[in-house]
C-alpha cells in the first residue's frame, strides 16, 4: 500500500485537533435553482479525482516517533463521500443553520480521507452544498485552486484543464530558516511576554458542538466607499465593522470592553506564485489585537488599519511558519504545549478569503453565494469567524462553541448594523457638495 511522509506543516495542522475541536473547514455554497444530485456527484468524481488527497486517508507511521503519512486507501468509493438529505420544513435560513450545526459538530472518519460533502434540497426554492475537510489537506488559497476544477464559468463551460495537482513543497534551507527565525523572534517573543488574553465567552472549556451564523452579505463597493473616506483598506474596513460587532456583544454579554483585550490569530497567505495550485497549507500566522476598546466607529476602523499595516511589514508570519515547520517535526505532545502557550494569548481565530468575482456554476447550476468557517483548534479558543468575498459581496460567517457562544447570528447581525452605521456616515460628506451647489443656484 502506497504510503509518504505528510510535509511538516501539514502534520502540524494534523496534529493541532483539540480533544474537542478539531482543525476542520467547512463551506457552504447556495444556490437559488436546485442541484442535481446525481449530476453533483457526476462532477466530483471525475474532477475531485484528480486530487489525490481526496482519495488518501491519514496513518501514524515510524519508528521510535510515528508521524503522519498519505495512504492510499485500498478500493476507495467516493460515494461514502457524498451525502443527499431534505432540509427540514420552514425550508428557511434557521433550518439551514441547524442543519449546518449537526454537520459541523461530527467528526469525520479517520479511517477515511478527511472529506465529506452533503447536497442539500429545498433551501428556499434551492439547493446548498455542504463541503467539509480537515485543515491538513490544504490552506484557503490550495481550496480556491479545487474550486476552480469543480465549478465552471459558465453553463457548460468547463474550466481549462490542467495537470494533475500534487504536493510539492521544497522545504527552507538550515540557513534559510535560522534567519528567518531571528528577525521573526523578538515579535514573537514579544507576543508571548503578553498578557494572556482574560476571560471571556469567547475562551473556556468546550465541547464537540458548535453553533454557525453568517450575515447578510455587504457589497464591496460600498466596502470601497469606506475605504476611501477613511483611507483604508477592504480588509481593514471589514475587520473593523467585525471589531465593533465584538464589542457591543461582549458589553452585551456584562464584559467591560473598555479595559479588555481581544486578540486574533490571523492566517497571512505565504504561497509563492510557482505552487498556487497546489495542495497543502502555505501560510504563517500573526496576532492581531482588536480595537474592542474604541467607541466610535472611526476610532475603531483607524486603530485597525494601524495594527493591520504594522503587521504586514513585520516578519512574524514567516517566522511563525517556519516554528509550524519545526513543530510538524515534533510528537503531538509537544506541539500541543506550544499551541496552549501561543492560545492564551489569542480569543478567537479570524481569516479573510477573496473568493470568484464572477458567477460560478456547478453541474450547470449557478452558485448565488459563497461562504466558509475557520477551524478555531486547540484547546482553549472558542469562536472561528471567517470572511469571504465572492461576485462583489463580503460575507461574515462565526463558528463557535454551543455553550460559550450559543447565538452566533447575534453577532453577525450585529456585524451587518455596524457596516450600516459606517454606510451611513458617508452620507452627509457625499450631501455637503450637492447642498452647497443648491444654495448657489438659489443665490
Amino acid at each position: 500500500m502506497t504510503t509518504h511522509a505528510m510535509s511538516p506543516v501539514d502534520a502540524a495542522w494534523y496534529h493541532m485537533d483539540g480533544p474537542a475541536n478539531l482543525a476542520m473547514v467547512t463551506g457552504v455554497l447556495l444556490t437559488k435553482k436546485p442541484l442535481d444530485f446525481n449530476q453533483v456527484c457526476a462532477v466530483y468524481r471525475e474532477r475531485l479525482a484528480r486530487f489525490e488527497r481526496f482519495h488518501q486517508r491519514v496513518v501514524e507511521r515510524g519508528f521510535p516517533l510515528p508521524t503522519p503519512h498519505w495512504e492510499d486507501v485500498p478500493h476507495f468509493d467516493m460515494d461514502q463521500h457524498l451525502h443527499h438529505v431534505a432540509l427540514p420544513a420552514p425550508h428557511d435560513q434557521a433550518a439551514l443553520m441547524a442543519l449546518i450545526t449537526d454537520i459541523a459538530s461530527t467528526p469525520l472518519d479517520r479511517e477515511q480521507p478527511l472529506w465529506q460533502v452533503h447536497v442539500v434540497d429545498q433551501v428556499e426554492g434551492g439547493s446548498a452544498l455542504v463541503m467539509r475537510f480537515h485543515h491538513c489537506i490544504a490552506d484557503g488559497t490550495a481550496m480556491m485552486g479545487v474550486m476552480q476544477r469543480l465549478f465552471d464559468p459558465a453553463p457548460g463551460t468547463r474550466q481549462p484543464t490542467a495537470p494533475v495537482l500534487k504536493l510539492a513543497t521544497p522545504p527552507l534551507g538550515i540557513l534559510d530558516k535560522a534567519a528567518l527565525v531571528v528577525s521573526g523572534a523578538g515579535m514573537l517573543v514579544a507576543e508571548l511576554l503578553k498578557w494572556p488574553d482574560p476571560p471571556s465567552p469567547f475562551k473556556g472549556d468546550f465541547g464537540m458542538r458548535k453553533h454557525v451564523a453568517w450575515s447578510a452579505p455587504v457589497a464591496i463597493k460600498d466596502v470601497k466607499a469606506i475605504g476611501a473616506h477613511f483611507d483604508a483598506k477592504v480588509n481593514d474596513v471589514l475587520v473593523a465593522a467585525m471589531t465593533g460587532a465584538l464589542r457591543t456583544y461582549l458589553k452585551g454579554r456584562g464584559v467591560d470592553v473598555n479595559h479588555t483585550t481581544v486578540r486574533a490569530m490571523v492566517p497571512v497567505d505565504l504561497r509563492p506564485p510557482e505552487r498556487a495550485g497546489q495542495m497543502g497549507n502555505e501560510f504563517g500566522l500573526v496576532i492581531l489585537e482588536l480595537a474592542v476598546t474604541k467607541a466610535r466607529a472611526a476610532q475603531r476602523l483607524a486603530l485597525t488599519k494601524e495594527r493591520m499595516d504594522a503587521l504586514k511589514r513585520s516578519t512574524e508570519p514567516m517566522a511563525m511558519r517556519v516554528l509550524l515547520d519545526i513543530f510538524g517535526r515534533t510528537p503531538k505532545a509537544v506541539e500541543d504545549v506550544a499551541n496552549l502557550v501561543f492560545g492564551s494569548k489569542t480569543s478567537l481565530v479570524m481569516t479573510n478569503v477573496a473568493g470568484p468575482s464572477s458567477t460560478l456554476y456547478l453541474a450547470g447550476v449557478a452558485i448565488d453565494r459563497m461562504l466558509f468557517w475557520v477551524p478555531h483548534p486547540g484547546r482553549e479558543l472558542g469562536m472561528g469567524i471567517s470572511i469571504m468575498s465572492y461576485r462583489g459581496q463580503a460575507t461574515l460567517a462565526v463558528i463557535a462553541d454551543a455553550r460559550l457562544v450559543p447565538d452566533p447570528d447575534t453577532i453577525t447581525d450585529l456585524f451587518n448594523r455596524e457596516f450600516s452605521a459606517l454606510l451611513r456616515s458617508l452620507k452627509p460628506q457625499a450631501a455637503k457638495p450637492a447642498l452647497k451647489k443648491s444654495l448657489r443656484s438659489r443665490a
